[in-house]
């Protein structure tokens, strides 16, 4: 295995994806408007997983490397790193901001602690990632308001927001299976993960919402752009990314998305900006770095 090699290019491409995945969750937000949210999840993965499968075809439709194969975890990641999260993420934006969805998505890198810790070999939990964790469990629970552990009443904006958790919960757990993949081709797999998730969130639509309805041209132009920007072309940026700088380097975006999303959110669509959300946010984003605090000193500093 090559050398990372971390280029202008490099930064570039990062910090194009930092500012896309920002920004998708003000565009749900838009598209929300005129779609109900399992029919705004089904279209964007179903537009991601038709063009995919066209690039994915003109490489030959290769999946595995080898001889091992292991379907079942592929199924399994690809309802947990599409289907689920995209549904829970359109349902839970009817009730929360744009802002409280970007910064809910940064407690994956915390999550993904504890479970690599268990099930991935060489990811032990040290003291260091362990105050990472605590810190950034913290921002979680202030994320998630006191009203939560309070008797419910008739508001959703208490599960709307655990279901945004939820939904970083389940890129967590893919993010770590998908580690315990063997060797696969990446532009095969993540159009594999998009056709489950289209399987799945099709027939989910359906059965909760009834058929689809045209949506006004607003709506249309935000499914589109989710379809095409932040699903499908930032995935291929992705790939293109962990394989020329490595996964550490990728792992900036954490760092990134949160930051945009609420800075969107409060711009373009007005959005509040309580003192629970900001607390929450760089209590979350200090247990990232300070969980990560060797991959990054690495990266940065070369030790």
């Amino acid at each position: 295995m090559t050398q990372p090699q971390i280029t202008g290019k490099s930064w570039l491409m990062v910090a194009t994806l930092g500012i896309t995945w920002g920004a998708t969750f003000m565009v749900i937000e838009i598209a929300l408007e005129g779609m109900t949210p399992f029919w705004l999840a089904a279209g964007r993965i179903s537009f991601a997983a038709l063009l995919m499968t066209a690039i994915w075809g003109a490489q030959g439709f290769k999946l595995f490397k080898t001889e091992v194969r292991d379907w079942p975890s592929v199924v399994v990641i690809g309802a947990l790193s599409s289907a689920i999260p995209f549904m829970l993420l359109s349902w839970g934006q009817q009730f929360v901001t744009s802002g409280f969805a970007g910064v809910s998505m940064a407690a994956v890198a915390l999550l993904v602690l504890p479970l690599a810790h268990f099930f991935v070999p060489g990811e032990r939990m040290t003291l260091r990632r362990a105050l990472g964790f605590l810190t950034g469990f913290v921002g979680v629970v202030i994320l998630i308001g006191a009203q939560a552990f309070e008797s419910s009443g008739a508001s959703l904006e208490t599960p709307g927001r655990i279901a945004c958790l939820c939904a970083a919960t389940g890129y967590a757990i893919s993010s770590v299976m998908m580690r315990r993949l063997p060797p696969v081709d990446s532009i095969g797999l993540a159009t594999v993960f998009f056709l489950i998730g289209a399987v799945i969130v099709l027939p989910a639509a359906f059965i909760v919402e009834g058929p689809p309805t045209i949506p006004p041209s607003k709506s249309l132009i935000a499914l589109i752009f989710l379809g095409l920007v932040p699903t499908a072309g930032a995935n291929i940026l992705r790939v293109l990314v962990i394989r020329s700088a490595g996964p550490v380097f990728m792992s900036l975006t954490n760092y990134q998305v949160p930051l945009w999303s609420v800075l969107f959110g409060a711009l373009i669509l007005s959005e509040p900006l309580p003192p629970s959300l900001l607390y929450a946010l760089v209590l979350i984003l200090a247990g990232v770095a300070l969980s990560q605090w060797g991959a990054l000193k690495r990266l940065f500093f070369g030790a």
